[in-house]
This record gives structure tokens, sequence and C-alpha cells, in this order.
């Protein structure tokens, strides 16, 4: 894999030389524009709004356009001579455990790769040293003009370098939530308990993109000289209605999800469960019901050991 970035690991007095290597890519198929009268391929030209002229590629530069409108000039020769200390470092921040961060701010991945001989002992140490702590290490490093904060982890043998957004570049959700107040019943909890249970756990590995797999087939049929793909019959979209009964559609989503996985098919319909108050109040009148039988069955043995001993003692005879 090519890199795109080298520089090094600091990691207290100790420097790692690294290769920065993308660990993914993207596998959307792409479109481009036409003109749907003729076919001819649409581009983009650059031209500038004063003189209305084409711009060339190497006459094109950098510029921060104030409040008012006006651009200032940056060159590639202003950025380079900023102070910045993590232009060619990765540098180490921090180690903590990896549930600190925040998914919001996960970002491009990389790995690192040890950049020449000297470089596979330090590196073998880091990576070691992040396994056993089961921590992450926090860094700062700089790519195509910014610094950005990065997390360093350990998959399988090799360090992976997760670009990470500023806490501040994260929006907080307001006005997301529902607005309205809703009750959620524990029979329907109940049931979504259920689905989760049976829907149980997947291979990511094993998931794939089933638009990007359609969208090669009609390209295919297309160039074939076919008409590509035929529209869904009305009603085969999924998702497409609103949903009126919501127990209804979980026992539904049960049902479609144990035959899925060859169970058997049966929904039990849930009894909402008890509430702590309701247990609490059961238990007292039980206890209290056990008391007073008790009681019950002592008072009537008393009673009835009374009756047995006078009929067994004789009356006493009155002295002449």
């Amino acid at each position: 894999m090519r890199s795109i970035w080298n520089g090094a690991i600091s990691f207290g007095l100790v420097s790692i030389p690294i290769k920065l290597v993308n660990a993914t890519e993207s596998r959307s198929v792409s479109f481009r524009q036409i003109h749907t009268e003729d076919g001819g391929r649409v581009r983009y030209k650059k031209v500038c709004e004063l003189d209305g002229e084409e711009v060339p590629q190497a006459e094109i530069g950098k510029a921060y356009e104030d409040a008012d409108g006006t651009m200032i000039p940056i060159t590639d020769e202003d950025l380079a001579a900023l102070p910045l200390p993590t232009a060619k470092t990765i540098e180490i921040v921090a180690f903590v455990p990896a549930g600190e961060i925040d998914p919001l701010q996960m970002d491009a991945a990389y790995y690192l790769s040890a950049n020449g001989v000297p470089a596979a002992k330090p590196y073998t140490l880091l990576r070691e040293a992040l396994k056993r702590s089961d921590k992450v290490a926090v860094a700062k490093y700089a790519l195509r003009g910014r610094e950005r904060l990065g997390m360093l982890r350990v998959v399988d043998d090799v360090i992976a370098m997760h670009g990470l957004l500023w806490p501040d570049e994260i929006r907080a959700p307001e006005g997301v939530a529902p607005e309205s107040p809703v009750s959620v019943r524990e029979a329907e909890l109940d049931l979504a308990d259920a689905l989760m249970a049976t829907l149980g756990e997947v291979d990511i590995s094993s998931l794939h993109d089933d638009y990007r797999t359609a969208v090669e087939e009609m390209i295919a049929a297309k160039a074939e000289g076919g008409e590509g793909v035929a529209p869904p019959e009305p009603g085969e979209e999924a998702g497409g209605g609103r949903v009126i009964d919501l127990m209804a559609a979980l026992e539904s989503s049960v049902r479609a999800a144990k035959e899925a996985r060859g169970e058997d098919a049966v929904v039990t319909e849930l009894k909402p469960r008890a509430t702590a108050k309701k247990k609490t109040a059961t238990a007292k009148k039980t206890a209290t019901a056990k008391k007073t039988a008790a009681k019950k069955t002592s008072a009537t043995a008393k009673k009835t050991a009374a009756k047995k001993t006078a009929k067994k003692t004789p009356p006493r005879k009155r002295p002449a």
C-alpha cells in the first residue's frame, strides 16, 4: 500500500519513524454528469469571476474570506512558516481507556507502518504496551495543512490511527429527540427485548452492500443492451408505511426474525412486568394472609386440645 505521509511517533523521548497508509477505501459506484440530449460528458470549468476567464490549476491559490467579503491571500509558504510542532510528528499526549473516546469523534482510519529496520523495535514496544494496558493513545498530528487529533490502537499486529474530530466540532443534539412526551409500556419493552434476543449477534464481515450490488447488476444489464432492472411492484417497499400498531409490528418482527433463523415462529404474548410497588404490596398481602392463617390454625388447635382434655378427666367427688 502506498504511504500518504511520512513522519514519526513521539512517545516520550522515544521517536518511531513511521509511514501513514489509508486503512479504508470507498467501494461506492461513482457516476458522471452527462448532457441527456446527446450523452456528452459535462465538465466543470474554474472561472475567475472578475474577468470571466478559465483559470489553469497552476494559477489557483488559497485565500481567507473576511467578514466583509475581502479575500486575504494565503500561500503555502505562509502555512509552512507556522510554528506547528506536529508537522512531521504524531505526538502522543495521553493514554486513556477506549471507552472514553466518543464514537461521534471518529473520522478517517489509517495504518501506521514502521519505516525501516531501526523502527521495528520501538514500534513493537509501543504496540505491546498498548495491548497490555488495554488503553488507546491520544495524539496530535498535522495532515493536509491543519493540526488534527488522533487515537492510536492495535489491530492484529499493526498500530492503527483513527482521526478524531476536535471536541468543539461535535454538535449538541438539541431539538433532535422527540419533543412531545411519549410513554412506553412494559409489554412493548418485553417484545423489544425478545426481538433483540432473537436477532442476536452477527459477523460484521458477512455483511455487504446490497444497493451497490444492485447498481452493478443494473449497469451490466444496460451495457448488454437491456432495459436495466424493473421497478418494484407497489407494496414491495420495506418501511414505506407508518406503523399503526406498535405491539403488532414488534410481534411480527419477532416472528419474522425467528423464521429467518429457522426457529419456532410462535410468539407468546408477554404480560407487563410487575412494578416494584406492586411486587411489594403483593408480598405484604401474602405475608399478612399467612400470619392470619397461622393464628387461626393455632387457636383452633388449642380449642380442640381443651375439649379432648375435658372429656378424659373424670369429675371430682365431694367429701361426705
